[in-house]
C-alpha cells in the first residue's frame, strides 16, 4: 500500500476524443501547473500520455534501492525509452514522490507465455509463428540478456510484448559483454564457458530455447540440478519432436548451436521457411511524452557498465535484485467520464 503522502493521482485522456479547444486548455492547464510550485496548488509531477484506460504501474521504494538495484533499473528505463515496437511493452512515465518511484507502463492484461503453455499446453503451429515472428522483430541495438517465456505477455489473443529490460545494454554486433546474467534454462553455452559473448548470439539462443517451448510445451534442455543442466547445455543434448513440422525443427536446430558464429541470425530467421508469408512488425516513431504538441497547429511533424554476480547460478534471483523483481504491478482502470 502507498503511504498518504506518496498517492498520486494520474489523469487519463483519450487523444482521439479531444478536440482542438480542450487540446488547447489541456495545454494551458499542464504549462500553468509546471510553472507553480506551492504547497497549496496541485503538484503536476509528470504527464502520461496513453490511448487506453488502463496502465501498469510498477511501484519501487527508493529507501530500499541498493546501487546495483538501481544500476539495473537505470538501465530498465533507459533501454525502454530507446524502444517503440509494437511488441515491445512500453514505459509511459517515471513518476517520482520523496520515497518511491513509479515506473508507468503498458498494460498486458492476458499474462504471461509462459503462464500460458504451462497451464493450456503447447501452442499451435500457427500461433507459435504468430508470437515468434513478433518476438522476433525488436530493436537488435538492445539487447534483452533475460529473453525468456516469463517476460513474454499476452496483450490480447493474437498480440505479445516482450518486458522486464532490467539485464538489457547496448551493444554492437560485434562488441563482447562480459556480465554473466539471466536465467539458466534460457542459457546460451558461452556463458556457462565463463568466456566473453556477443550480446545477440546470446539473445538469438535464447529465442531458440523459446521457440523449443512454444511448439513443443517442454524446455530443451531438462535438469534436476543446475549444474547437471549446464551439462547439458554444454554437451548441446535435446531431441526435437517427429511430430515438430520440419521446417520449424530446422530453424530450431540452426538456432540452437553451440558456436555463436554458427547461429541463425536474425534476419536469416525471418527469411525461413517456417515463417513464410508472415509479415513482421516494424518499429513506431519515437513517442513523445510532452503532450503539449496536441495543440500544434501542423500535425504530423549506455555505454556497458557491467554488473557482477548477476547471473542466477542457483536457480533463484540473486539477492541484490529482489526489491526490483519482486515489486508489484498496480492496474488502475479509468471509465469515460461525460462533461
Amino acid at each position: 500500500m502507498l503511504s498518504s503522502t506518496d498517492k498520486v493521482a494520474i489523469k487519463i485522456l483519450d487523444k482521439t476524443k479531444l478536440d482542438q479547444k480542450t487540446q488547447r486548455l489541456l495545454s494551458r492547464e499542464i504549462s500553468s501547473m509546471e510553472t507553480l510550485h506551492h504547497p497549496n496548488i496541485i503538484r503536476l509531477y509528470e504527464v502520461v500520455e496513453t490511448l487506453t484506460h488502463k496502465v501498469a504501474i510498477k511501484i519501487l521504494d527508493k529507501t530500499k534501492l541498493d546501487q546495483k538495484t538501481q544500476r539495473l533499473l537505470s538501465r530498465e528505463i533507459s533501454s525502454m525509452e530507446k524502444l517503440h515496437h509494437p511488441n515491445i511493452i512500453r514505459l509511459y512515465e517515471v513518476v517520482e514522490t520523496l520515497t518511491r518511484l513509479h515506473l508507468v507502463m503498458e498494460y498486458a492484461s492476458g499474462g504471461e507465455l509462459y503462464t500460458k503453455i504451462n497451464t493450456e499446453g503447447k501452442l499451435s503451429d500457427i500461433d507459435s509463428k504468430i508470437v515468434f515472428s513478433q518476438v522476433l522483430s525488436h530493436d537488435n541495438n538492445i539487447i534483452h540478456r533475460d529473453l525468456k517465456a516469463e517476460n513474454v505477455f499476452y496483450t490480447c489473443s493474437t498480440c505479445v510484448k516482450v518486458g522486464d529490460f532490467g539485464f538489457s545494454t547496448v551493444s554492437r554486433r560485434d562488441e563482447t559483454l562480459n556480465t554473466l546474467c539471466g536465467s539458466p534454462p534460457y542459457a546460451a553455452p558461452e556463458l556457462f564457458r565463463d568466456e566473453l559473448y556477443i550480446g545477440a548470439c546470446v539473445d538469438i539462443w535464447a529465442l531458440g530455447v523459446m521457440l523449443f517451448f512454444m511448439v513443443t510445451g517442454t524446455m530443451p534442455f531438462r535438469a534436476e540440478t543446475v549444474a547437471k543442466l549446464k551439462r547439458c547445455i554444454l554437451d548441446g543434448t535435446y531431441t526435437v519432436p517427429a511430430w515438430v513440422p520440419e521446417p520449424c525443427q530446422k530453424l530450431i536446430r540452426g538456432i540452437l548451436q553451440p558456436q555463436p558464429s554458427d547461429r541463425r541470425t536474425v534476419e536469416q530467421m525471418m527469411g525461413c521457411e517456417w515463417l513464410l508469408p508472415l509479415e513482421f512488425p516494424k518499429a513506431m516513431e519515437p513517442f513523445k511524452l510532452d503532450p503539449l504538441h496536441l495543440a500544434e497547429s501542423k500535425p504530423g511533424e549506455l555505454e556497458e557498465h557491467e554488473i557482477e554476480g548477476d547471473f542466477i547460478r542457483n536457480g533463484t534471483k540473486s539477492e541484490g535484485t529482489s526489491h526490483l523483481l519482486s515489486m508489484s504491478t498496480y492496474v488502475i482502470s479509468v471509465q469515460d467520464h461525460q462533461r
